[in-house]
């Protein structure tokens, strides 16, 4: 596996190690503030505002983790990285928290030393094409020029599917989702390759997005997940809960809209120790007991986040499908409050 993909392996792992041990829950509470590594904007998962303000799936998951630990989900500064910059951002302390589509792989966990503190969004590796290239399959793409993003897994995986296949390609490396776009709308290339969600969400944001198809095939597994440093164990713990704090709301039926009612009447025990009325999960984080709460209603639980920022009613036009929850066949499960 190329190295250079991941900025030298081993200066990001040495740089994680040194950060890690500051403790960064602490680092946050006496800053008062979230650091917080998104990409540089795609619509729907991250995205400055006409107003400067970033909102997004991904954005939610920061300010999630922000209410959780300071009581205020508008304590984030966002930090915006690029495929190749983000690692770095992570591991030298600039940022506590990456929220950005990257793909948990071995390497990126095992040798660059960092923490996926779990999935949320399953994802995969797709094409977006020109309708007027007539092509209806990417197996068909012999000798296409691909805008590609470098330091990512696209990278290897479009590689890989081509000599799979036995079919060539000429490579148009771009930095950030704006410069593929732009070279892309500009004829620059013929193809676009990244997570599926990602074209969707470029394709939603063209003046005609008719003009442009996803082919068929999906390449590869990308489960999308935010990370912290290796190390860090209580702020990967709080991390981790924050993200199981809104997918088992959506199970559970606590919204943003009904969590103070539910909080102050439900006798569902889970949802006691959830929401902090029964038991000590937030002590043992070493937060309040209403952190879960906070996170919740922040941006609403994993469901109303999904539908709001990149659903099937948005521009982006998602379909639940794999991110759908364990009981209505999808793959979205939290281990549980107890």
């Amino acid at each position: 596996m190329k190295k250079s993909v991941f900025l030298g392996a081993a200066t990001v792992a040495t740089l994680a190690a040194g950060a890690a041990m500051a403790g960064t829950a602490d680092d946050v509470k006496a800053r008062g503030k979230l650091n917080c590594g998104v990409t540089t904007g795609l619509a729907g998962f991250a995205a400055p505002d006409a107003n400067g303000e970033w909102k997004g799936f991904d954005v939610s998951m920061c300010r999630a983790v922000a209410a959780a630990v300071l009581g205020d989900p508008n304590a984030v500064e966002f930090v915006p990285t690029t495929g190749k910059t983000r690692f770095t951002a992570l591991a030298s302390g600039e940022i506590d928290l990456l929220a950005r589509n990257t793909t948990w792989t071995f390497s990126r966990d095992v040798d660059l030393k960092f923490e996926f503190i779990g999935v949320n969004y399953y994802d995969g590796q797709g094409f977006l094409v020109p309708k007027d290239l007539g092509v209806s399959s990417a197996k068909e793409l012999d000798g296409a020029t691909v805008c590609i993003q470098t330091g990512t897994t696209t990278e290897l995986n479009l590689a890989d599917f081509f000599r799979t296949n036995n079919i060539s390609y000429e490579p148009v490396p771009i930095e950030t989702n704006a410069e593929a776009q732009q070279q892309y709308l500009a004829g620059a290339c013929d193809v676009y390759t990244t997570d599926a969600s990602g074209l969707a969400a470029t394709r939603a944001s063209f003046e005609d997005p008719s003009s442009s198809i996803l082919l068929p095939e999906i390449i590869s597994k990308e489960p999308l997940g935010p990370l912290v440093r290796h190390g860090d164990n209580e702020w990967g713990d709080i991390a981790r809960w924050t993200l199981n704090a809104l997918i088992s709301a959506e199970e559970l039926g606590v919204t943003s809209a009904n969590i103070n009612d539910i909080a102050s009447s439900t006798e569902n025990p889970e949802i006691k120790r959830l929401l902090g009325t029964e038991g000590t999960l937030g002590e043992m984080l070493g937060l309040d007991a209403e952190w879960a709460q906070r996170a919740i209603a922040a941006g609403g639980n994993y469901g109303e986040i999904f539908a709001k920022n990149i659903g099937e009613d948005t521009p982006i036009g998602l379909a639940r499908g794999l991110n759908a929850q364990w009981t209505d066949g999808g793959l979205l499960y939290s281990p549980p409050f107890r």
